[in-house]
């Protein structure tokens, strides 16, 4: 074989953000499908529901009530996974022959409400209202991050119930904390090692590349580009990258919060067109860490990774070859981003 068809062969694509490797198979995505096809569920949410936690005026755990808040709304979670550093005390260690070693971790979970409407999500908000969550999302980095015990914030969203998401009401997380978390610390290593070599930041190139190929590009504005990542590994998961390299939200101009804010307008709208539902997923920014250090070579993005495959309910899992071997799809990177490009950009339930 001396040409690899992306669309007929098995192969392997190579992730340069973290350094691994998944497997596709194009060919099983021609098998017929005999399995069960989903009817969409339209469940239905009132704007305000008192039995709610995170809706404006009602009471939290603890029995802390919410104020009555007019668009976005960010509190201390009352569950939170990290705890604040003592002040003056040392991080504890345990190191038993290298093999079993623990290190104490400290930091800020919060809770950010996108909006004080509980029907609401990303999809169905307007274009004013997610300027709003960008702008919190960046001041709250650039709080979080100028404390000296917090060296990275990771801002993200569970939506819907497959995701574990247990309140519907839309939300998103902050968790703050000491260490770098395993994934943007990947991204960090690769991104340095690329700019190290080349000058350039590694998403500025890969951009360049897809704006060239044009095909898993879903859609584009005047400052951010969303498309189906070469190496995804969920059915239709997508990255959101700015034109312009900058490290972090911080550093996005106030035109280009709201070209952000339109392109995940954009893409929130396909996915719940995509199976006339509103579409779960675990999304979130990654930027560079809080360290105190500069961070020329990292690219501020956004990941979303849906795990929806076949239908409403039909969901891809992480099982089997892919938790003992590595990662596979079926359906191509490029099949995904046309079928997302393909659809209206309007709201299902507005057509």
């Amino acid at each position: 074989m001396d040409h690899l068809n992306l669309s007929e062969h098995v192969h392997r694509r190579y992730n340069p953000l973290t350094g691994e490797w998944i497997l596709v198979s194009p060919h099983r995505s021609k098998r017929p499908w005999k399995g069960h096809l989903d009817t969409p569920a339209t469940a239905s949410r009132p704007p305000h529901d008192p039995a709610c936690y995170l809706c404006p005026g009602n009471a939290r755990a603890g029995g802390k009530v919410n104020p009555d808040y007019a668009d976005t709304f960010v509190f201390d979670n009352d569950f939170a996974a990290l705890q604040p550093a003592v002040a003056g005390s040392a991080p504890a260690l345990m190191d038993t022959g290298g093999l079993m070693v623990a290190r104490q971790e400290t930091g800020i979970c919060r809770v950010i409400c996108f909006s004080p409407r509980h029907d609401l999500t990303l999809a169905e908000m307007d274009a004013p209202a997610l300027v709003k969550i960008v702008d919190l999302w960046a001041s709250q980095y650039a709080e979080l991050g100028a404390r000296n015990d917090i060296n990275y914030v990771q801002i993200f969203e569970n939506k819907g119930a497959m995701m574990g998401c247990s309140n519907m009401h839309p939300h998103g997380q902050i968790w703050a904390q000491q260490t770098v978390p395993d994934e943007p610390a990947k991204e960090s290593h690769h991104q340095l090692a690329y700019f190290q070599r080349t000058g350039h930041t590694l998403l500025a190139a890969y951009l360049q590349l897809e704006l060239e190929q044009d095909v898993r590009i879903v859609y584009q504005n005047k400052d951010f580009v969303v498309l189906v990542p070469f190496w995804a590994f969920w059915p239709f998961e997508t990255i959101i990258l700015p034109r312009r390299a900058v490290p972090d939200i911080t550093a996005l101009t106030m035109g280009e919060r709201e070209q952000f804010a339109d392109a995940i307008k954009q893409i929130t709208v396909r996915y719940d067109n995509l199976f006339k539902v509103s579409f779960p997923y675990s999304a979130g920014l990654h930027q560079a860490p809080t360290d105190g250090s500069a961070h020329p070579a990292w690219h501020f993005h956004m990941h979303f990774y849906p795990p929806l495959l076949r239908s409403a309910t039909i969901r891809k899992f992480k099982v089997g070859y892919e938790m003992l071997g590595g990662g596979q799809r079926d359906v191509s990177a490029e099949v995904s981003a046309s079928l997302l490009k393909a659809l209206p950009a309007v709201h299902f339930k507005a057509l």
